[in-house]
């Protein structure tokens, strides 16, 4: 395959968001042949079995754009305000904060432990 075929796959934006311990969706801005943009959104599943992922796509056009954001606003806000409106929608976003922070805790240890480590065997005289 040659670059320019590679090239309509590459994103000019990317962002990911963990959804827990085995969601990620991802936000994908690409380039279309005639420099035109468009937006893939993926979900992006764990299988249980380990083997792999499950992945389900949206391609959404700049055309679609306003309408796809203000329907997506519409349902969410109808579930949050009408349907489940005593629920903790941070209860989520706190505990990957807290999960993300017990992690750097974690590596800050681990990496004080090998420098201390290799000052210990400077330190030694043989």
């Amino acid at each position: 395959m040659d670059y320019d075929s590679n090239k309509r796959f590459e994103s000019v934006f990317s962002k990911r968001v963990k959804a827990g311990k085995r969601r990620t969706y991802f936000f994908d801005v690409r380039e279309t042949k005639g420099s035109d943009f468009y937006l893939t959104l993926t979900e992006s599943t764990k299988r249980f079995n380990g083997d792999g992922y499950e992945r389900h796509k949206i391609f959404l056009y700049k055309e679609d754009f306003n309408r796809f954001l203000s329907g997506l606003t519409e349902a969410i806000d109808h579930v949050k305000t009408e349907l489940l409106p005593d629920y903790d929608y941070d209860e989520f976003t706190r505990r990957q904060e807290e999960y993300e922070a017990s992690l750097n805790e974690r590596k800050n240890l681990v990496e004080e432990t090998e420098e201390n480590a290799i000052e210990n065997e400077d330190d030694m005289s043989w």
